[in-house]
């Protein structure tokens, strides 16, 4: 199994100073925050963002992928009906499958919660086939480039859209593009009521990317799901991916994190510190 973090993680920590630490402490590749590379993601420059690749690389880490997509700017929106808005939020995840592939990714983690939502008065079916419509424009832009657009389900606390997996996966099926697959997070699948290793194997087949993490915000072993189930269900399933630490408490500091967030999932995984 490959190990990744998500580079937010190291918090006020300059590019080159995180992927120094990730890589030091044993990890295989990092994930960008777009935001952390500029304040507004739509300045990123392709010259820019294989600069950026070139860092991780430099200690030889993978720089695999965007997360936190639509967190700024922040009006952005999957499902709303105002046609103009979602035409600026396609061309602006375009951009950012573009700015991925410049630096060498090729995984982008749509979870953005805010960005998604239904307002009461919106009809459901409505919003869905909007939301399709926006991610099969994107996908088609990102799947030449080598990208794939993981969509992440998210907790009922977060979002009213795209709460599980099984719904996930029916939007997926609806974009009906090969550069639309599914991402699992450990924290979002501890709200379904299904259990975590029943909701991996039931949909091996489109998964692409996984978070471990924790419902306390903390990072894998720091609460109370054990993480051997989940490495037996990824096992069975043959997923070759990377398995990326991202955390929402960033408490008491980047290095603990980092540290025994990696030293838990070797144990869990079976492999040597």
């Amino acid at each position: 199994m490959k190990f990744a973090i998500c580079n937010e993680t190291y918090q006020g920590w300059s590019l080159e100073k995180t992927c120094e630490h990730i890589a030091a402490t044993g990890y295989q590749g990092v994930e960008i925050a777009p935001f952390t590379l500029n304040e507004d993601p739509r300045e990123l420059t392709e010259q820019g963002m294989r600069a950026a690749g070139e860092v991780a690389r430099s200690f030889g880490l993978d720089p695999l992928g965007l997360h936190w997509l639509m967190v700024k700017p922040a009006w952005l929106h999957l499902t709303t009906p105002d046609d103009l808005l979602r035409k600026d939020t396609a061309a602006f995840a375009c951009h950012l499958a573009r700015m991925c592939a410049a630096m060498g990714g090729r995984i982008m983690v749509w979870g953005s919660p805010k960005q998604r939502s239904l307002q009461p008065e919106w009809e459901y079916n409505d919003a869905f086939n909007r939301a399709a419509d926006v991610l099969r424009q994107v996908a088609e832009v990102a799947g030449p480039l080598g990208v794939t657009i993981a969509m992440e389900p998210l907790g009922r606390k977060e979002t009213n859209f795209l709460t599980t997996a099984a719904e996930t996966v029916e939007l997926i099926k609806a974009v009906d593009h090969p550069a639309c697959r599914l991402h699992l997070d450990v924290k979002a699948m501890s709200d379904e009521p299904t259990p975590i290793p029943d909701i991996i194997r039931a949909h091996k087949e489109w998964t692409v990317h996984f978070h471990a993490n924790d419902p306390n915000l903390r990072g894998p072993g720091m609460g109370d799901v054990r993480f051997e189930p989940i490495a037996e269900a990824l096992a069975d399933t043959g997923y070759d991916g990377y398995v990326s630490v991202e955390v929402f408490d960033y408490t008491p500091d980047p290095e603990t994190i980092a540290t025994e967030s990696l030293a838990y999932l070797k144990q869990t995984f079976g492999m040597q510190r």
